[in-house]
């Protein structure tokens, strides 16, 4: 939900003189700050409307003696120098600068409280479905209350730093100024002497968040970036390679060590551990996850990704809740703060699916699915992939969509479930940005008459409509998305493909994954005509725009599988569970149901991996009658429709895609 953007103490008009510059001799000696420069090629930002945003970075820079590369850094970190239409993040943050003003932003709802999903999704227990409201905020911390501050350092109304872009890197100026000053650190025009304020700046309450945002922001610095805004506004960053921060500013912030300790965490993050309760309770009940023994008892295979649906303090409070469900981790929105909640060889109740929660790590991201401009941050972005490559290198995970899955793509895993599958972190999550920080891009890798497709498209650009953000039937703002619709024929006036499972009419509700793909995905292609693409899609050739000049998917090479000769069909299931004589005595045997899907003959889906039948048997407090039970027949996992199922591998063959 979206709080009021109205600033109550200020009267529409009534902007305040901004305190003095200093003086004009002064400015000229910190000149020229070190900054940026448009790329050989690029428009003049002094002349040019799309260079606006740039020259508002130069002005703060020279008003408020704040080296232009480190505004530009930090507001990279925060917004990727994007400005939400003056709409807030999650964390009630606006504009380029992120200014957080939480009073007129925050909202809360419960993730897990919603819907029909059962988080634990183990049909051998009661399903779980709590009916949890999310707890009050405390009195809000100081990250959350940046636009005030730098509305009174500036003199500029609240609500004009919240809309408008350059008062807002004004304040962001202006705040990290105050932070230098606070230091005991000179005005310097060199970026290297802004660690500690850039470290403060993060509001962050301890060091080791401080710092690992602040090495993100000289990371930023280093490497350099460009790119077009949501604006439409080229902004350039010039790349420092050689930067050396001075470090040893950090000590002099006075910032609170925060332990780490028990925490599964790389060591370029912040990380702290906040424990979700192994406790019993009522009659013969416990919570909120099992015990287990992982890697040595069962593998882990996927990460899921989420989004909270609430902010990062009544999230934490759900955690610490026994009746509740469980995650493994929560990654904070301003500064990229990681607390793990459940150690990585148990099982968190998270993904509405058993199997898939017996052998995954579930991240929460602090966010909204169905609000387009509750953004995410870099920050958080960044925090999240740097977690996501330390567990996959250390659980060897693929970092590709059939191991990295959204809550969205997480199968139900029978008939009944489906319709009430979650759909988080829903097509506002930017996976093609998510993959380049994870170091695994998603390129072209084959010849454009290939047999396969892996959906890419430009996340700015690519807007489809959606509705029901704030209300049902309502359109939802354009916004950059990472989802393409299917159609059933190669025209916008044909009708949106059908997923059976569902049982109603499909719909662009922002909350319908019926006939949307998303980035990284692959499927076989089924047909082409003109700026057109047909994939088999849940059973059906699902068609979708791809014009060449500004494509939604590019040729990929990999495998498929198809149903053996002689077949007209196999079945599909949301679960990859082991036959009825792999269970041993004392053990019930979990059926192996079908879904409502068909694999035809003749049509091919992009295979993962091939896993024996697996069934984690924990349904009480005490481990002693624990058990992992493996089967012998085999099963692959398929990209079948926006979620991931599974085949029997008796019943299909996997063959190379070809054009």
């Amino acid at each position: 939900m979206r709080g009021s953007a109205t600033d109550p103490t200020s009267a529409p008009g009534n902007r305040h003189t901004r305190k003095a510059a200093g003086a004009v001799a002064a400015a000229a000696l910190l000149l020229p700050l070190l900054g940026a420069a448009p790329s050989q090629g690029a428009a003049d930002p002094a002349t040019d409307s799309a260079g606006a945003l740039q020259r508002a970075f130069a002005t703060a820079s020279t008003e408020y003696h704040v080296p232009q590369s480190v505004l530009l850094a930090v507001s990279y970190l925060q917004s990727r120098w994007d400005t939400h239409a003056g709409a807030p993040s999650v964390a009630g943050g606006y504009g380029p600068m992120h200014l957080t003003d939480a009073h007129t932003a925050l909202a809360s709802v419960p993730h897990h409280s919603e819907g029909t999903e059962d988080a634990r999704g183990d049909d051998a227990r009661a399903a779980l479905l709590p009916d949890t409201k999310t707890p009050a905020e405390s009195a809000l911390p100081a990250r959350l209350e940046t636009l005030p501050k730098a509305a009174e350092l500036t003199g500029i109304p609240a609500g004009e730093l919240r809309t408008d872009p350059a008062a807002n890197v004004a304040g962001g100026a202006a705040l990290l100024a105050a932070a230098q000053r606070d230091l005991g650190e000179p005005l310097s025009a060199d970026p290297a002497d802004w660690y500690g304020a850039v470290a403060r700046f993060s509001g962050a309450d301890d060091a080791a968040t401080a710092a690992s945002y602040a090495n993100d922001v000289y990371d930023v610095l280093r490497t350099g970036e460009e790119r077009t805004t949501d604006a439409a506004q080229r902004v350039t960053l010039a790349a420092r390679p050689d930067l050396s921060a001075n470090t040893a500013q950090l000590q002099r912030a006075g910032l609170r060590n925060r332990s780490a300790d028990g925490t599964e965490c790389p060591t370029s993050v912040s990380c702290e551990w906040i424990p979700a309760p192994y406790e019993e309770f009522g009659d013969n009940d416990y919570g909120n996850h099992d015990l287990g023994d992982r890697p040595a008892s069962q593998s882990i295979k996927y990460i899921v990704i989420h989004d909270t649906e609430g902010a990062w303090d009544g999230v934490l409070n759900l955690i610490k809740d026994p009746t509740y469900v469980s995650w493994n981790y929560t990654i904070r929105s301003t500064d990229g703060l990681i607390a793990q909640h459940v150690k990585t060889n148990d099982v968190a109740w998270h993904a509405g699916n058993w199997y898939v929660n017996a052998k995954s790590v579930g991240i929460e991201h602090e966010g909204f699915l169905a609000s387009p401009d509750a953004w995410y941050t870099e920050a958080m972005y960044r925090s999240s992939a740097k977690l996501v490559k330390y567990l996959a290198t250390e659980y060897d995970i693929p970092l590709d969509r059939q191991h990295i899955l959204g809550h969205d793509t997480v199968p139900g895993p029978t008939t009944s479930t489906i319709p009430g599958m979650h759909t988080d972190p829903g097509p506002y999550w930017d996976w093609r940005h998510y993959f380049e920080l994870l170091g695994h891009p998603f390129t072209r890798t084959a010849h454009k008459t290939s047999g396969l497709v892996t959906i890419l498209p430009d996340y700015e650009v690519n807007q489809p409509s959606y509705t029901g953000c704030t209300k049902a039937g309502e359109p939802c703002a354009p916004h950059g998305s990472s989802e393409v619709r299917l159609y059933s024929d190669h025209d916008t006036n044909s009708p949106l493909i059908k997923d059976v499972g569902r049982g109603k009419a499909p719909t662009i509700d922002v909350n319908d994954l019926s006939s949307r793909v998303s980035t990284g995905q692959q499927y076989a292609v089924a047909d082409r005509w003109g700026d057109w693409t047909a994939i088999w899609y849940l059973g059906q050739k699902a068609w979708f725009q791809n014009p060449e000049e500004q494509p939604t998917a590019v040729p990929a090479s990999g495998f498929v599988v198809t149903p053996k000769d002689g077949l007209a069909s196999v079945p599909v299931y949301g679960r990859a569970y082991p036959e009825k004589a792999a269970y041993p005595a004392g053990v019930p045997a979990q059926s192996v149901s079908p879904l409502p899907y068909k694999l035809p003959a003749n049509q091919k889906y992009v295979v993962g991996d091939e896993v024996p039948g697996e069934y984690y048997y924990a349904v009480t407090y005490t481990t002693d009658s624990h058990r992992v039970v493996v089967g012998k027949d085999l099963y692959y996992e398929i990209q079948y429709g926006h979620r991931v199922e599974f085949v029997r591998a008796a019943d299909v063959k996997v063959e190379p895609a070809v054009g």
